[in-house]
Protein backbone atom coordinates (compact mmCIF):
# COMPACT_ATOMS: atom_id res chain seq x y z
CA UNK A 1 0.00 0.00 0.00
CA UNK A 2 1.51 3.32 -1.06
CA UNK A 3 1.00 6.62 0.81
CA UNK A 4 -1.31 7.79 -1.98
CA UNK A 5 -3.53 4.73 -1.55
CA UNK A 6 -3.49 4.78 2.24
CA UNK A 7 -6.59 6.02 4.07
CA UNK A 8 -6.38 9.26 6.10
CA UNK A 9 -5.18 9.00 9.68
CA UNK A 10 -7.97 8.08 12.07
CA UNK A 11 -8.84 10.08 15.16
CA UNK A 12 -7.15 7.52 17.39
CA UNK A 13 -3.99 7.62 15.28
CA UNK A 14 -3.88 11.43 15.34
CA UNK A 15 -4.26 11.51 19.12
CA UNK A 16 -1.60 8.79 19.49
CA UNK A 17 0.82 10.78 17.31
CA UNK A 18 0.20 13.93 19.34
CA UNK A 19 0.80 12.07 22.62
CA UNK A 20 3.99 10.51 21.18
CA UNK A 21 5.44 13.89 20.20
CA UNK A 22 4.37 15.58 23.44
CA UNK A 23 5.83 12.78 25.59
CA UNK A 24 9.10 12.89 23.68
CA UNK A 25 9.37 16.65 24.12
CA UNK A 26 8.62 16.35 27.85
CA UNK A 27 11.31 13.66 28.26
CA UNK A 28 13.87 15.90 26.57
CA UNK A 29 12.89 18.90 28.73
CA UNK A 30 13.47 16.79 31.85
CA UNK A 31 16.68 15.11 30.68
CA UNK A 32 18.68 18.00 29.17
CA UNK A 33 18.67 20.34 32.18
CA UNK A 34 19.70 17.39 34.36
CA UNK A 35 22.78 16.82 32.20
CA UNK A 36 23.65 20.54 32.15
CA UNK A 37 23.19 20.94 35.90
CA UNK A 38 25.47 17.98 36.51
CA UNK A 39 28.14 18.73 33.92
CA UNK A 40 30.99 17.58 36.17
CA UNK A 41 29.36 14.20 36.71
CA UNK A 42 28.62 13.89 33.00
CA UNK A 43 32.26 14.59 32.08
CA UNK A 44 33.49 12.06 34.66
CA UNK A 45 31.14 9.43 33.25
CA UNK A 46 32.21 10.02 29.64
CA UNK A 47 35.88 10.11 30.66
CA UNK A 48 35.55 6.81 32.48
CA UNK A 49 33.87 5.25 29.44
CA UNK A 50 36.71 6.47 27.18
CA UNK A 51 39.35 4.99 29.51
CA UNK A 52 37.54 1.63 29.57
CA UNK A 53 37.27 1.54 25.77
CA UNK A 54 40.94 2.39 25.11
CA UNK A 55 42.22 0.06 27.83
CA UNK A 56 39.92 -2.66 26.50
CA UNK A 57 41.68 -2.52 23.15
CA UNK A 58 45.03 -3.20 24.78
CA UNK A 59 43.54 -6.04 26.84
CA UNK A 60 42.42 -7.88 23.70
CA UNK A 61 45.43 -7.06 21.51
CA UNK A 62 48.44 -7.37 23.83
CA UNK A 63 50.03 -9.99 26.04
CA UNK A 64 52.12 -10.05 29.21
CA UNK A 65 52.80 -6.91 31.25
CA UNK A 66 51.04 -4.62 28.78
CA UNK A 67 47.80 -6.59 29.11
CA UNK A 68 48.07 -6.64 32.93
CA UNK A 69 48.58 -2.87 33.02
CA UNK A 70 45.65 -2.36 30.65
CA UNK A 71 43.43 -4.45 32.95
CA UNK A 72 44.34 -2.19 35.89
CA UNK A 73 43.64 0.93 33.81
CA UNK A 74 40.27 -0.45 32.71
CA UNK A 75 39.32 -1.06 36.37
CA UNK A 76 40.22 2.56 37.09
CA UNK A 77 38.04 3.58 34.15
CA UNK A 78 35.09 1.68 35.61
CA UNK A 79 35.64 3.42 38.96
CA UNK A 80 35.68 6.80 37.18
CA UNK A 81 32.50 5.89 35.33
CA UNK A 82 30.71 5.00 38.58
CA UNK A 83 32.04 8.14 40.28
CA UNK A 84 30.41 10.22 37.56
CA UNK A 85 27.00 8.98 38.58
CA UNK A 86 27.75 9.66 42.25
CA UNK A 87 28.94 13.21 41.58
CA UNK A 88 25.99 13.91 39.32
CA UNK A 89 23.61 13.00 42.15
CA UNK A 90 20.81 12.48 39.66
CA UNK A 91 17.25 12.66 40.92
CA UNK A 92 15.72 9.19 40.95
CA UNK A 93 12.28 10.71 40.39
CA UNK A 94 13.50 12.61 37.32
CA UNK A 95 15.13 9.48 35.87
CA UNK A 96 11.93 7.46 36.37
CA UNK A 97 9.87 10.24 34.77
CA UNK A 98 12.14 10.35 31.70
CA UNK A 99 11.96 6.55 31.28
CA UNK A 100 8.15 6.52 31.64
CA UNK A 101 7.69 9.38 29.18
CA UNK A 102 10.00 7.70 26.66
CA UNK A 103 8.01 4.46 27.00
CA UNK A 104 4.73 6.29 26.44
CA UNK A 105 6.19 7.99 23.37
CA UNK A 106 7.32 4.71 21.81
CA UNK A 107 4.04 2.90 22.55
CA UNK A 108 1.83 5.67 21.14
CA UNK A 109 4.10 6.09 18.11
CA UNK A 110 3.55 2.42 17.28
CA UNK A 111 -0.21 3.00 17.33
CA UNK A 112 0.00 6.20 15.32
CA UNK A 113 2.19 4.67 12.61
CA UNK A 114 0.15 1.46 12.41
CA UNK A 115 3.17 -0.64 13.43
CA UNK A 116 1.42 -2.72 16.09
CA UNK A 117 1.68 -6.52 15.67
CA UNK A 118 -1.96 -6.72 14.62
CA UNK A 119 -1.70 -4.06 11.91
CA UNK A 120 1.61 -5.43 10.69
CA UNK A 121 0.13 -8.87 10.06
CA UNK A 122 -2.70 -7.22 8.08
CA UNK A 123 -0.42 -5.07 5.93
CA UNK A 124 2.55 -7.42 5.62
CA UNK A 125 4.64 -6.82 2.52
CA UNK A 126 5.97 -10.36 2.41
CA UNK A 127 4.08 -12.71 0.07
CA UNK A 128 1.64 -14.53 2.38
CA UNK A 129 -1.10 -17.04 1.63
CA UNK A 130 -3.34 -19.21 3.84
CA UNK A 131 -2.03 -22.77 4.08
CA UNK A 132 -4.13 -25.90 3.82
CA UNK A 133 -3.47 -28.50 6.55
CA UNK A 134 -0.65 -30.90 5.74
CA UNK A 135 -1.71 -34.39 4.67
CA UNK A 136 1.53 -36.09 5.71
CA UNK A 137 3.41 -33.74 8.05
CA UNK A 138 6.92 -34.69 9.20
CA UNK A 139 9.16 -33.11 11.85
CA UNK A 140 12.83 -34.00 12.17
CA UNK A 141 14.29 -33.10 15.53
CA UNK A 142 17.81 -32.91 16.92
CA UNK A 143 17.57 -34.00 20.57
CA UNK A 144 20.88 -32.27 21.41
CA UNK A 145 19.96 -28.82 20.11
CA UNK A 146 19.20 -26.04 22.55
CA UNK A 147 20.35 -28.08 25.53
CA UNK A 148 17.79 -30.81 24.87
CA UNK A 149 14.68 -28.74 24.09
CA UNK A 150 13.08 -31.53 22.06
CA UNK A 151 12.97 -33.78 25.10
CA UNK A 152 12.21 -30.99 27.55
CA UNK A 153 9.12 -29.96 25.57
CA UNK A 154 8.12 -33.58 24.81
CA UNK A 155 8.10 -32.89 21.08
CA UNK A 156 7.76 -36.55 20.09
CA UNK A 157 4.56 -36.90 22.13
CA UNK A 158 3.27 -33.51 20.95
CA UNK A 159 3.82 -34.55 17.33
CA UNK A 160 2.01 -37.86 17.72
CA UNK A 161 -0.94 -36.08 19.35
CA UNK A 162 -1.18 -33.92 16.21
CA UNK A 163 -0.65 -36.77 13.71
CA UNK A 164 2.78 -35.39 12.78
CA UNK A 165 5.42 -38.03 12.03
CA UNK A 166 8.37 -37.45 14.40
CA UNK A 167 11.89 -38.38 13.30
CA UNK A 168 14.60 -38.16 15.96
CA UNK A 169 18.14 -37.60 14.72
CA UNK A 170 20.48 -40.23 16.15
CA UNK A 171 24.30 -40.12 16.32
CA UNK A 172 25.72 -40.94 12.88
CA UNK A 173 22.50 -40.13 11.01
CA UNK A 174 22.65 -38.12 7.79
CA UNK A 175 20.16 -35.26 8.23
CA UNK A 176 19.79 -34.66 4.51
CA UNK A 177 19.13 -38.33 3.86
CA UNK A 178 16.51 -38.47 6.61
CA UNK A 179 14.68 -35.61 4.92
CA UNK A 180 14.93 -37.20 1.48
CA UNK A 181 13.60 -40.50 2.83
CA UNK A 182 10.67 -38.74 4.54
CA UNK A 183 9.67 -37.03 1.30
CA UNK A 184 9.97 -40.29 -0.63
CA UNK A 185 7.44 -41.76 1.83
CA UNK A 186 4.97 -38.98 0.98
CA UNK A 187 5.77 -36.07 3.30
CA UNK A 188 4.12 -32.94 1.88
CA UNK A 189 5.32 -30.53 4.62
CA UNK A 190 8.65 -31.04 6.37
CA UNK A 191 9.92 -29.29 9.46
CA UNK A 192 13.04 -29.09 11.60
CA UNK A 193 13.36 -28.70 15.35
CA UNK A 194 16.95 -27.61 15.84
CA UNK A 195 19.51 -24.90 15.24
CA UNK A 196 19.75 -22.60 12.23
CA UNK A 197 22.41 -24.74 10.56
CA UNK A 198 20.00 -27.68 10.59
CA UNK A 199 17.17 -25.44 9.35
CA UNK A 200 19.30 -24.54 6.33
CA UNK A 201 19.93 -28.20 5.50
CA UNK A 202 16.24 -29.10 5.65
CA UNK A 203 15.38 -25.98 3.63
CA UNK A 204 17.78 -27.25 0.96
CA UNK A 205 15.75 -30.45 0.62
CA UNK A 206 12.42 -28.61 0.81
CA UNK A 207 13.25 -26.32 -2.14
CA UNK A 208 14.60 -29.25 -4.14
CA UNK A 209 11.19 -30.94 -3.91
CA UNK A 210 9.05 -27.80 -3.85
CA UNK A 211 7.36 -28.48 -0.50
CA UNK A 212 6.84 -26.12 2.46
CA UNK A 213 9.19 -25.96 5.43
CA UNK A 214 8.21 -25.52 9.10
CA UNK A 215 10.66 -23.98 11.60
CA UNK A 216 10.41 -25.18 15.21
CA UNK A 217 12.65 -23.03 17.46
CA UNK A 218 14.38 -25.81 19.38
CA UNK A 219 17.94 -24.53 18.88
CA UNK A 220 20.00 -22.31 21.12
CA UNK A 221 19.45 -18.87 19.58
CA UNK A 222 16.93 -19.42 16.76
CA UNK A 223 17.72 -16.24 14.84
CA UNK A 224 15.89 -17.51 11.75
CA UNK A 225 12.72 -18.08 13.79
CA UNK A 226 13.03 -14.57 15.21
CA UNK A 227 13.12 -12.96 11.77
CA UNK A 228 10.17 -15.08 10.64
CA UNK A 229 8.17 -13.58 13.50
CA UNK A 230 7.88 -16.74 15.58
CA UNK A 231 7.72 -16.72 19.36
CA UNK A 232 11.04 -18.42 20.17
CA UNK A 233 9.78 -19.39 23.63
CA UNK A 234 6.72 -21.19 22.24
CA UNK A 235 8.37 -24.35 20.91
CA UNK A 236 5.22 -26.48 20.95
CA UNK A 237 3.06 -23.69 19.49
CA UNK A 238 5.20 -23.71 16.34
CA UNK A 239 3.67 -27.11 15.49
CA UNK A 240 0.38 -25.35 14.71
CA UNK A 241 1.93 -24.30 11.38
CA UNK A 242 1.17 -27.81 10.06
CA UNK A 243 -2.59 -27.55 10.64
CA UNK A 244 -3.44 -23.86 11.03
CA UNK A 245 -0.76 -21.78 9.38
CA UNK A 246 0.08 -19.21 6.76
CA UNK A 247 2.75 -19.54 4.11
CA UNK A 248 5.48 -17.00 3.35
CA UNK A 249 7.71 -17.05 0.28
CA UNK A 250 11.21 -15.98 1.28
CA UNK A 251 14.75 -15.86 -0.10
CA UNK A 252 17.69 -18.08 0.71
CA UNK A 253 21.38 -17.51 0.07
CA UNK A 254 24.29 -19.77 -0.87
CA UNK A 255 28.06 -19.80 -0.59
CA UNK A 256 29.74 -22.12 -3.07
CA UNK A 257 26.38 -23.83 -3.52
CA UNK A 258 25.74 -24.40 0.21
CA UNK A 259 22.47 -22.88 1.49
CA UNK A 260 22.32 -20.62 4.53
CA UNK A 261 19.30 -18.91 6.09
CA UNK A 262 20.96 -16.20 8.20
CA UNK A 263 24.54 -15.15 7.55
CA UNK A 264 28.14 -16.12 6.96
CA UNK A 265 31.03 -14.58 8.90
CA UNK A 266 34.64 -14.44 7.69
CA UNK A 267 37.67 -13.04 9.50
CA UNK A 268 38.26 -12.68 13.23
CA UNK A 269 35.02 -14.26 14.43
CA UNK A 270 35.28 -17.18 12.02
CA UNK A 271 38.87 -17.93 13.11
CA UNK A 272 37.95 -17.89 16.80
CA UNK A 273 34.98 -20.24 16.45
CA UNK A 274 37.17 -22.74 14.57
CA UNK A 275 39.15 -23.36 17.76
CA UNK A 276 38.27 -26.67 19.51
CA UNK A 277 38.31 -24.83 22.86
CA UNK A 278 35.77 -22.19 21.78
CA UNK A 279 32.57 -24.11 22.52
CA UNK A 280 33.50 -24.75 26.18
CA UNK A 281 35.38 -21.50 26.90
CA UNK A 282 34.29 -18.76 24.51
CA UNK A 283 35.65 -15.76 26.42
CA UNK A 284 38.96 -17.35 27.35
CA UNK A 285 39.55 -18.61 23.81
CA UNK A 286 38.86 -15.18 22.29
CA UNK A 287 41.18 -13.49 24.80
CA UNK A 288 44.00 -15.89 23.93
CA UNK A 289 43.60 -15.59 20.15
CA UNK A 290 42.86 -11.90 19.59
CA UNK A 291 46.39 -10.59 20.35
CA UNK A 292 47.82 -12.68 17.53
CA UNK A 293 45.14 -11.42 15.13
CA UNK A 294 44.90 -7.76 16.17
CA UNK A 295 48.29 -6.97 17.70
CA UNK A 296 51.07 -4.98 16.01
CA UNK A 297 52.73 -8.15 14.70
CA UNK A 298 49.54 -9.63 13.25
CA UNK A 299 49.61 -10.78 9.63
CA UNK A 300 46.83 -9.20 7.51
CA UNK A 301 44.10 -11.65 6.57
CA UNK A 302 44.16 -12.69 2.92
CA UNK A 303 40.56 -11.80 2.08
CA UNK A 304 40.32 -9.99 -1.26
CA UNK A 305 37.00 -8.56 -2.39
CA UNK A 306 35.36 -5.79 -4.37
CA UNK A 307 33.39 -3.29 -2.36
CA UNK A 308 30.84 -0.59 -3.23
CA UNK A 309 31.63 1.38 -6.35
CA UNK A 310 33.85 -1.38 -7.73
CA UNK A 311 36.73 -0.58 -5.35
CA UNK A 312 39.09 -3.54 -4.76
CA UNK A 313 40.22 -4.27 -1.19
CA UNK A 314 43.13 -6.59 -0.25
CA UNK A 315 41.92 -7.46 3.26
CA UNK A 316 39.35 -6.94 6.02
CA UNK A 317 39.20 -7.96 9.67
CA UNK A 318 35.50 -8.82 9.53
CA UNK A 319 33.26 -9.72 6.60
CA UNK A 320 29.63 -10.66 7.09
CA UNK A 321 27.33 -11.72 4.26
CA UNK A 322 23.65 -12.17 5.04
CA UNK A 323 20.50 -13.51 3.44
CA UNK A 324 18.90 -10.04 3.05
CA UNK A 325 20.37 -7.05 4.91
CA UNK A 326 20.40 -6.83 8.70
CA UNK A 327 19.81 -3.84 10.91
CA UNK A 328 23.06 -4.19 12.84
CA UNK A 329 23.92 -2.53 16.14
CA UNK A 330 26.99 -4.70 16.71
CA UNK A 331 29.06 -6.96 14.48
CA UNK A 332 29.87 -9.02 17.56
CA UNK A 333 26.25 -10.13 17.76
CA UNK A 334 23.27 -10.37 15.47
CA UNK A 335 20.68 -7.85 14.45
CA UNK A 336 17.40 -8.63 12.75
CA UNK A 337 16.13 -8.27 9.20
CA UNK A 338 13.08 -6.23 8.30
CA UNK A 339 12.50 -8.26 5.13
CA UNK A 340 13.39 -11.76 3.93
CA UNK A 341 12.15 -11.26 0.38
CA UNK A 342 14.25 -8.43 -1.09
CA UNK A 343 16.29 -10.75 -3.29
CA UNK A 344 19.55 -9.23 -2.10
CA UNK A 345 22.57 -10.12 0.01
CA UNK A 346 23.54 -7.78 2.82
CA UNK A 347 27.33 -7.31 2.93
CA UNK A 348 29.35 -5.71 5.73
CA UNK A 349 33.15 -5.41 5.81
CA UNK A 350 35.21 -3.83 8.60
CA UNK A 351 38.80 -2.72 7.95
CA UNK A 352 40.85 -1.68 11.01
CA UNK A 353 44.17 0.10 10.41
CA UNK A 354 46.14 -0.09 13.65
CA UNK A 355 45.54 0.30 17.40
CA UNK A 356 44.12 3.82 17.21
CA UNK A 357 41.36 2.79 14.81
CA UNK A 358 40.71 -0.35 16.84
CA UNK A 359 40.03 1.81 19.90
CA UNK A 360 37.60 3.91 17.90
CA UNK A 361 35.84 0.85 16.54
CA UNK A 362 35.45 -0.66 20.02
CA UNK A 363 33.97 2.65 21.16
CA UNK A 364 31.44 2.72 18.34
CA UNK A 365 30.59 -0.91 19.09
CA UNK A 366 29.99 -0.08 22.75
CA UNK A 367 27.72 2.78 21.68
CA UNK A 368 25.87 0.43 19.28
CA UNK A 369 26.83 2.69 16.36
CA UNK A 370 29.44 0.63 14.44
CA UNK A 371 28.31 2.16 11.13
CA UNK A 372 29.94 5.44 12.14
CA UNK A 373 33.41 3.86 12.08
CA UNK A 374 35.33 5.05 9.02
CA UNK A 375 36.50 1.52 8.17
CA UNK A 376 32.90 0.26 7.99
CA UNK A 377 31.58 -0.73 4.55
CA UNK A 378 27.96 -1.79 4.05
CA UNK A 379 26.05 -2.45 0.85
CA UNK A 380 23.68 -4.87 -0.88
CA UNK A 381 24.31 -7.05 -3.91
CA UNK A 382 22.90 -10.09 -5.66
CA UNK A 383 26.37 -11.69 -5.69
CA UNK A 384 29.59 -11.27 -3.71
CA UNK A 385 33.00 -12.92 -4.07
CA UNK A 386 35.97 -13.32 -1.71
CA UNK A 387 39.33 -14.53 -3.00
CA UNK A 388 42.18 -15.98 -0.97
CA UNK A 389 45.33 -18.02 -1.50
CA UNK A 390 44.26 -20.67 1.02
CA UNK A 391 41.09 -22.28 2.42
CA UNK A 392 38.91 -19.76 4.24
CA UNK A 393 37.52 -20.29 7.72
CA UNK A 394 33.86 -19.33 7.85
CA UNK A 395 31.03 -19.33 10.37
CA UNK A 396 27.88 -20.33 8.48
CA UNK A 397 24.63 -20.03 10.43
CA UNK A 398 26.70 -20.66 13.56
CA UNK A 399 28.52 -23.70 12.14
CA UNK A 400 32.32 -23.58 11.85
CA UNK A 401 33.51 -24.60 8.37
CA UNK A 402 36.50 -24.22 6.06
CA UNK A 403 35.81 -23.67 2.35
CA UNK A 404 38.08 -23.58 -0.68
CA UNK A 405 38.34 -20.20 -2.42
CA UNK A 406 36.95 -18.38 -4.18
CA UNK A 407 33.93 -17.96 -1.93
CA UNK A 408 31.01 -17.04 -4.16
CA UNK A 409 27.87 -15.81 -2.38
CA UNK A 410 24.56 -15.65 -4.25
CA UNK A 411 20.95 -14.92 -3.40
CA UNK A 412 18.08 -17.24 -4.39
CA UNK A 413 15.00 -15.00 -4.53
CA UNK A 414 11.67 -16.56 -3.54
CA UNK A 415 13.28 -19.96 -3.02
CA UNK A 416 11.52 -21.24 0.09
CA UNK A 417 7.90 -21.68 1.10
CA UNK A 418 7.93 -21.48 4.88
CA UNK A 419 4.89 -22.03 7.09
CA UNK A 420 4.31 -20.32 10.42
CA UNK A 421 1.33 -20.60 12.80
CA UNK A 422 -1.54 -18.24 12.12
CA UNK A 423 -1.21 -16.91 15.69
CA UNK A 424 2.44 -15.87 15.19
CA UNK A 425 3.19 -12.19 14.62
CA UNK A 426 4.91 -13.04 11.34
CA UNK A 427 7.30 -10.07 11.40
CA UNK A 428 10.78 -9.53 12.85
CA UNK A 429 11.74 -6.99 15.55
CA UNK A 430 13.36 -4.86 12.82
CA UNK A 431 10.02 -4.67 11.01
CA UNK A 432 8.05 -3.71 14.11
CA UNK A 433 10.50 -1.31 15.74
CA UNK A 434 9.80 2.39 15.87
CA UNK A 435 12.71 4.72 16.65
CA UNK A 436 10.94 7.78 18.02
CA UNK A 437 14.19 9.75 18.07
CA UNK A 438 14.68 9.34 14.32
CA UNK A 439 14.01 12.54 12.37
CA UNK A 440 12.01 10.64 9.74
CA UNK A 441 9.75 9.13 12.41
CA UNK A 442 9.12 12.53 13.98
CA UNK A 443 8.17 13.84 10.52
CA UNK A 444 5.77 10.92 10.04
CA UNK A 445 4.16 11.58 13.42
CA UNK A 446 3.68 15.24 12.51
CA UNK A 447 1.99 14.15 9.26
CA UNK A 448 -0.39 11.90 11.18
CA UNK A 449 -1.24 14.71 13.62
CA UNK A 450 -2.23 16.77 10.57
CA UNK A 451 -4.51 13.94 9.41
CA UNK A 452 -2.32 12.60 6.60
CA UNK A 453 -1.16 8.94 6.31
CA UNK A 454 2.45 8.35 7.35
CA UNK A 455 4.84 8.26 4.40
Amino acid sequence: MTPADAPPASGRERISALVALTSLAAAVVLAVPSAVDNLQGLLLTLGGLLVVVVAGWYVVSRRGATRSLALLVSVAGVALFVAGFVVADLSALRIVAVVVLAGISVATARLALRRSPQSISQHAVTTTTPATPARHPVLIMNPRSGGGKAERFHLVDECRARAIEPIVLAPGDDLLQLAEDAISRGADVIGMAGGDGSQALIATVAIRHGIPHVVVPAGTRNHFALDLGLDRDDVVGALDAYSDGVEHVIDLATVNGRVFVNNASIGLYAKIVQSPEYRDAKGKTAAEMLPDMLGPDATPLDLRFTGPGGVAYPTAHIIQVSNNPYQLHSVGGFGTRERLDLGMLGVVAVRIAGPAEASLFIGFEAARQPQRFKGWLEWTSAEFRVDSAEPVEIGLDGEALKLDPPLVFETIPGALRVRIPRHAIGRSPAATAVNVLARSTITQLAQVVAGHPAA
